[in-house]
């Protein structure tokens, strides 16, 4: 039997639910994860971003105890992952990229099982089981069997399957993958509602729009390895800054006013793009020093300006620009789990 005991006790104050430190896994020569640092803190929500045979799902392997990482440390709820996963699970939810429900049984058999599994009350199984069906809009079909369920009705089974247990940390696994934009927003609603109850979510997503609406925090990942860190805003400024979006007064000077600032000299402006169709000039803006002198010189040139705005870059382009617009090999990934 394992050590019951937790290493950080870790009540709510503010620390980190999930510690992952130089975690390395290999799939014969390739290595899925390469020394991978992570925290994530207490009720929060981290996206981990990256292409196709990044290592997100590994990670998300390695960290709910389905596969035993080759090397590294990482505690989640204060039990360490390698040495204690019989009580990690128990705090523990995971929604991988496909459904894993039980296809014979019907959908609130599914949650009352998982409930009962998990030493939930029979009372409180029932109650948790009703109460998801109705967050999922599964209440109809409680009684259908998984089988009949089309394939969004079974990912969000999937999704209410994960969260039965009202786990303290929840792992998701692209969790919305081929769901229509209203399933989707009801996970979006589940999630952030956990979180606003204090659970503590890992997300793995190539949707820029749900790593946007959702996450507080978000990770980089390429090649097994953490290529970047940061909040939204503050990824988006590490790789081109913002963008100055100028409206004139007359639509007729736009072509005017992008050659006016690129006789300037100044810094970056030589990318000035006027975009007739928009009625816009495209500027890029360095620091607001920059901007300052931008609209100085088109008001000491005698511009009107009907709109100022600044824009940072899309996440889209955050991503590509990190990663380098690179997609690597699907992952390959054993069906073994750890003992």
């Amino acid at each position: 039997m394992g050590d019951m005991t937790r290493i950080d006790k870790n009540p709510r104050t503010g620390g980190n639910a999930v510690e992952v430190r130089g975690l390395v896994k290999h799939y014969g020569s390739t290595k899925a994860l390469d020394g991978v640092d992570l925290d994530v803190r207490e009720g929060t929500v981290l996206g981990v971003l990256g292409p196709n045979g990044a290592g997100k799902t590994t990670l998300v392997r390695c960290l709910s105890t389905l596969i035993l990482p080759d090397a590294g440390h990482a505690v989640v709820a204060g039990y360490d992952v390698v040495r204690q996963p019989r009580q990690l699970r128990r705090t523990i939810g995971l929604t991988g990229q496909y459904a894993s429900v039980d296809e014979k049984l019907s959908g609130w058999e599914n949650l009352y099982m998982i409930g009962r599994l998990l030493d939930l009350p029979r009372k409180k199984a029932r109650s948790r089981a009703d109460d998801l069906l109705e967050r999922f809009s599964l209440t109809d079909a409680a009684k259908k069997a998984a089988m009949d369920y089309s394939g969004g009705m079974r990912r969000r089974l999937d999704l209410a399957a994960s969260m039965i247990g009202s786990p303290s940390v929840l792992y998701l696994d692209e969790p919305t993958t081929g769901l229509d934009p209203r399933t989707r927003n009801e996970v979006w609603d589940e999630v952030q509602r956990m979180v606003a109850e204090g659970a503590t979510v890992l997300l793995t997503t190539q949707y820029m729009e749900e790593a946007e609406q959702l996450a507080s925090e978000l990770t980089v990942i390429d090649h097994g390895r953490i290529i970047a860190r940061g909040g939204v805003d503050e990824l988006k400024a590490k790789v081109g800054g913002r963008t100055l979006q100028i409206r004139p007064s007359d639509p007729s000077e736009l072509a005017a006013m992008a050659r006016a600032l690129r006789e300037t000299g100044l810094d970056g402006v030589a990318g000035a793009q006027a975009v007739p169709d928009e009625g816009l000039l495209y500027v890029p803006i360095l620091s607001d020093e920059q901007l300052t002198a931008v609209i100085g010189l088109l008001g000491t040139r005698g511009f009107s300006l009907a709109h100022v705005a600044t824009a940072l870059p899309s996440l889209d382009e955050v991503f590509l620009a990190i990663t380098g617009g690179k997609t690597t090999a699907t992952e390959t990934i054993p069906q073994e789990v750890a003992a």
